[in-house]
């Protein structure tokens, strides 16, 4: 039933009474719901929190801000400094600014400190203890808008412009003169959004150009370019509004990041959908006149591929949704809903759109049957050349897997295998700052504060007890211990006087591994202290929370992320292929090439961002990002090849059917993987290294895949299995008797 519908399937969407219609619906789907449900970028969150709740950092900032919170509001640090040191004028400037503060206070100021009456001696004593840097701080509603406490730093801004000029905020810090940054909560807020303000269309432009650039290169076509970013772009317009209603409705949260890798994907994986079509109809169209029966050979041909593909790819993603950390979980629905969405057009929209253009859509290089080139001949009365279905590389590719399997086998593994072996050297950062370009101002501004003052300084931790009444040496507990640098005395709660909280500066940077790997030994010593005094159950009663806490949890909870999804997607993706393939045995080395390729591509990926982009380290956030798009897209291209393989040893020997269909698909596959690769490399016109290091290391694992697993190892490694390989399904039972004499007469043929 399955098989007669993909085969009818082309004249269902198609025909020639419905492909109007197929066209029709899309259009009408697309506009009506631009119109009633909103777009996604309109639902947008500008929520940083992207810890669980029950994190222990996050639980510490709850129990902080109802039990110890002085309503202040949300601080904007303003990072005032001068190279030799800040001079009187500097400090009479500070003072001037907020003197005009108190009278005339910017948009959605609540508190600011008296600096104005202050003398300049205690000024003076709060900067840096080299005296080149002093940090104040204003504080804004908590309720305002991102757009508000934007429009407030304008009007600061220009309030402190008036004192000192521009150069104050243009002129590198290197520079002599006064330098003044906006860092902290609020100035690290309005930064993200400012730099997501234009990327949407920044990287939708920058995708489209790379896209119709490559499609005209390799194809040759300007009509053939253009068919496929028509029917991403229509889906594009399906998913906007979808998405935008399911945001609107509560049931998914969509941020900026998301929306960009979505954008990425879609064009990437949309257009390789349709390529896989168009491909297959180019050949059909060469050995078949009418071109409504050469489109529903190339739908029956390749449609189970792509679905098969689209689903191997879409439940992939979707199991991010069993992500705690939220920008993992942000992405399953988007990216899943865009796979979907694409694979109906693949099998829908695009199948009308040639439907009606045949084959003027790959004007100047028409496919036409040898009847038809004749035809031509006689009437321009010279021979006409003849295109060939496959190239000499791709043929002598096909040959070199059969012919030379081991050495392929083990040059790709070493290959693989040694880049695979950086892996373990990569260091991993989690802090948000380190995402952002290091000329943005929130971050020039904190890594002034870091330079200037001592470095627990810059993010001391919140240490918050429930004593029960009891005694606990809770503070001289923290000061014993070799990372903490002071300790204040405790304050009590604001409702429960038995809750204490200790601010805690450490000894060393509070970004640090050191730092970090810290925390569940402060939070079992504090514990130890607590039971000591008499307190049951006293891991229970101790939360840390501040900037090193909260990236302790973020790198445990991503860990746990990665040790619950990475065997998800195995599992899933291995279930499909063995119901697609029948065979257990190509299940195992499909997976496994991929997963190969995968730490390839993360080892060549830290060394091009350790070496050539100079970062400190890689997003943690990368590895299990890049492992699922990685396994689920590549293995996209290994299901492509291998149902061609699958489908001509039906009828041929095997070492014939691996050159055949490693042959065949390897223009296509090869075209659709330089656009995937091309398309995540688009992601370094973004401003975040995380999102530039996501489409570094995917570009590589694509191309890894696309020229070295797809067309070498896997028909190697099936080539030295042979007819294991399709082991226990029925093709196993074929042998190959007559194999030589088949494949020496194939070689004559070739």
């Amino acid at each position: 039933m399955k098989k007669s519908l993909i085969t009818q399937w082309g004249q269902i969407v198609a025909g020639s009474k419905t492909r109007w219609l197929t066209i029709m619906i899309w259009l009408l789907l697309v506009v009506v719901l631009s119109f009633v449900w909103p777009q996604v970028n309109q639902e947008e969150t500008n929520s940083s929190q992207l810890l669980p709740d029950d994190a222990m950092s996050v639980v510490a900032s709850g129990i902080s801000s109802e039990q110890f919170s002085n309503d202040s509001g949300v601080p904007l640090l303003v990072v005032w400094h001068r190279d030799g040191g800040l001079e009187k004028k500097d400090y009479e400037t500070i003072q001037n600014i907020y003197a005009s503060l108190e009278d005339d206070p910017v948009s959605e100021q609540k508190l600011i400190p008296p600096f104005a009456k202050a003398p300049p001696q205690a000024l003076m004593g709060a900067s840096s203890e080299d005296g080149a840097a002093l940090t104040t701080p204003v504080f804004f509603e908590k309720g305002a808008s991102t757009e508000s406490l934007q429009h407030a730093l304008d009007q600061l801004q220009e309030r402190i412009i008036d004192q000192t000029g521009k150069a104050a905020f243009q002129e590198d810090l290197s520079e002599d003169g006064l330098h003044v940054r906006f860092t902290g909560p609020v100035g690290i807020q309005t930064d993200a959004t400012e730099l997501f303000s234009n990327a949407d269309v920044t990287l939708l432009i920058a995708t489209v150009g790379l896209v119709l650039g490559l499609l005209i290169i390799l194809y040759r076509s300007p009509i053939l370019a253009l068919v496929p970013l028509v029917a991403v772009g229509a889906a594009y317009g399906l998913i906007s509004p979808l998405l935008g209603f399911m945001a609107d409705q509560g049931w998914i949260v969509v941020d900026s990041q998301a929306i960009s890798i979505m954008t990425v994907l879609l064009f990437g994986a949309g257009t390789d959908y349709c390529l896989f079509l168009i491909s297959r109809y180019r050949d059909e169209l060469r050995i078949e006149a009418d071109k409504n029966i050469a489109l529903q050979k190339a739908v029956s041909g390749s449609g189970g591929a792509i679905m098969v593909s689209a689903l191997t790819t879409l439940t992939g993603l979707l199991t991010l949704g069993l992500a705690y950390y939220a920008s993992y979980d942000r992405f399953a629905v988007p990216f899943s809903l865009s796979i979907l969405v694409i694979g109906i057009a693949a099998l829908t929209l695009l199948p009308a759109i040639l439907a009606i253009l045949g084959r003027v859509a790959f004007v100047p290089f028409i496919p036409r049957t040898e009847e038809m080139i004749q035809k031509r001949e006689r009437k321009k009365g010279k021979s006409l050349r003849r295109p060939q279905s496959t190239g000499p590389i791709n043929r002598a590719i096909g040959r070199w897997a059969t012919d030379k399997p081991w050495i392929i086998i083990i040059s790709c593994t070493v290959l693989l295998g040694g880049l695979a072996l950086f892996v373990p050297k990569i260091d991993y950062t989690y802090g948000l700052l380190d995402s952002f370009p290091e000329d943005m101002p929130s971050r020039e501004g904190f890594s002034i504060i870091a330079d200037h003052y001592s470095p627990g300084e810059v993010a001391p931790a919140e240490v918050i007890v429930e004593t029960e009444g009891e005694g606990a040496n809770v503070k001289e507990t923290l000061s014993s211990l070799s990372v903490v640098g002071s300790v204040s005395d405790p304050v009590e709660g604001s409702e429960n006087s038995s809750l204490l909280k200790y601010e805690v500066t450490l000894s060393t940077d509070p970004y640090s591994e050191t730092a970090i790997e810290a925390i569940p030994d402060m939070k079992s010593e504090v514990a130890a202290a607590l039971e000591e005094a008499g307190v049951e159950n006293a891991a229970n009663n101790v939360w840390i929370g501040g900037e090193t806490a909260g990236l302790y949890d973020t790198k445990q909870i991503t860990k746990r992320d990665q040790s619950v999804i990475i065997p998800a997607v195995l599992i899933i993706i291995a279930l499909l292929l063995l119901v697609y393939l029948r065979s257990i045995v190509a299940m195992i080395y499909l997976l496994a090439t991929v997963v190969l390729s995968y730490l390839g591509a993360l080892g060549l990926g830290w060394l091009i961002i350790d070496y050539v982009y100079g970062a400190d380290g890689m997003s943690g956030l990368i590895p299990l990002y890049a492992f699922v798009f990685l396994v689920a897209l590549g293995e996209d291209y290994n299901i492509f090849m291998v149902s061609s393989i699958w489908k001509k040893r039906r009828h041929m020997p095997l070492k014939r059917a691996i050159r055949e269909g490693v042959s065949e698909t390897s223009g296509v596959i090869g075209s659709a993987g330089l656009i995937l690769a091309g398309t995540f490399s688009v992601l370094a016109v973004l401003p975040l290294q995380v999102l530039v290091q996501f489409g570094t290391v995917t570009a590589i694992g694509v191309l890894l895949d696309t020229f070295i697993v797809r067309p070498l190892l896997v028909p190697s490694l099936t080539a030295v299995l042979g007819r294991f390989s399709f082991w226990p399904g029925k093709l196993w039972k074929l042998k190959d008797h007559k194999d030589n004499l088949v494949q020496k007469e194939g070689e004559v043929k070739e």
